[in-house]
C-alpha cells in the first residue's frame, strides 16, 4: 500500500491531501475540506496537469507570452514548449487569439496574453 501527500490548489485554504492507493488504484482521499480537494488528490496522482505559461517567438524578433488555455499532462510538457519553441507568430496578434490549435491532441490550446501590433 502506498500513501501519497499532497496539498491541494483548488482554493485558498490549501488542504493537506492523503491518497492512499494500492497495484496503482486510488483506495481512499483524506484530508480535504470540500469535494473539490478529492477531485483534485485524484487527478493529481493518476494524470498530473499544469497551465503552460511561456514566451513564443514573434517574426519581428520579439516574443509574445502565450498559456495553455486549460490544463495540459504534465508528463507531456516537454513536448509541448519544444512545438512552442518551433513555432514563430507574425503580428499582428490579439489576447485570446489561437496560435497552436489542439496542441495536445485533446482540444487545448496555446493562446496570446498580449496583444503584439504589425
Amino acid at each position: 500500500m502506498e500513501q501519497r501527500e499532497i496539498i491541494c490548489t483548488t482554493c485558498p485554504m490549501g488542504c493537506h491531501v492523503t491518497v492512499t492507493m494500492e497495484d496503482g488504484k486510488i483506495l481512499s482521499v483524506k484530508g480535504n475540506t470540500c469535494a473539490r480537494g478529492d477531485v483534485y488528490a485524484r487527478q493529481e496522482v493518476t494524470d498530473p496537469r499544469r497551465v503552460i505559461t511561456t514566451t513564443i517567438g514573434l517574426t519581428d524578433g520579439g516574443v509574445l507570452p502565450v498559456k495553455s488555455d486549460n490544463a495540459v499532462s504534465r508528463n507531456r510538457i516537454p513536448e509541448f514548449m519544444q512545438k512552442i519553441h518551433d513555432t514563430t507568430i507574425m503580428p499582428p496578434v490579439q489576447i485570446g487569439d489561437v496560435l497552436i490549435a489542439d496542441i495536445d491532441g485533446e482540444g487545448n490550446n496555446i493562446v496570446a496574453t498580449q496583444n503584439a501590433r504589425a
